[in-house]
């Protein structure tokens, strides 16, 4: 039980610095209704939400994982900081594929619908956030667009 109200202080404290910083992200007289700052908001009302629930409805016995969970989750933790960096010099389609193809083969080790999985994930992102939300995504870098 400490260890739930223990991280939902940590999730708390995190959930407020959040919705503060969030504040102060500067927004122009165009931008649109969920904008650059109640987006984040949001996230942080949500998340601070959240966390009060683990404060004052603790698990009274919690399982923690095993250690080769903790390291599924390390290098999942890893491939998505990488797919963070690789977005801007590598374009949306590919950096999704390869991370959504990775963590999918984690999920079920199946090659074969891994990779489908991850192209089918990417290119149908990239569709929604680009056609159907307006995004300014770019599918490819430049090298390989020219």
């Amino acid at each position: 039980m400490a260890s739930d109200r223990i991280f939902g202080l940590v999730v708390l404290m995190a959930a407020l610095a959040f919705i503060a910083s969030a504040t102060q992200i500067q927004t122009s007289f165009l931008a649109d209704p969920v904008g650059p700052k109640t987006f984040p908001i949001m996230i942080g009302v949500v998340a601070a939400i959240s966390s009060l629930v683990m404060i004052f409805r603790p698990d009274p016995d919690p399982e923690w994982p095993d250690k080769p969970t903790f390291g599924a989750l390390f290098f999942a933790m890893l491939v998505l900081i990488s797919y963070a960096y690789a977005l801007k010099p590598l374009g949306f389609i590919i950096p999704t594929a390869i991370t959504a193809g990775i963590l999918s083969y984690q999920i079920s080790p199946r090659p074969k619908p891994a990779v489908l999985s991850g192209i089918g994930l990417s290119v149908g992102l990239f569709i929604l956030f680009k056609f159907a939300l307006g995004l300014g995504l770019i599918a490819f870098p430049k090298f390989l667009i020219g």
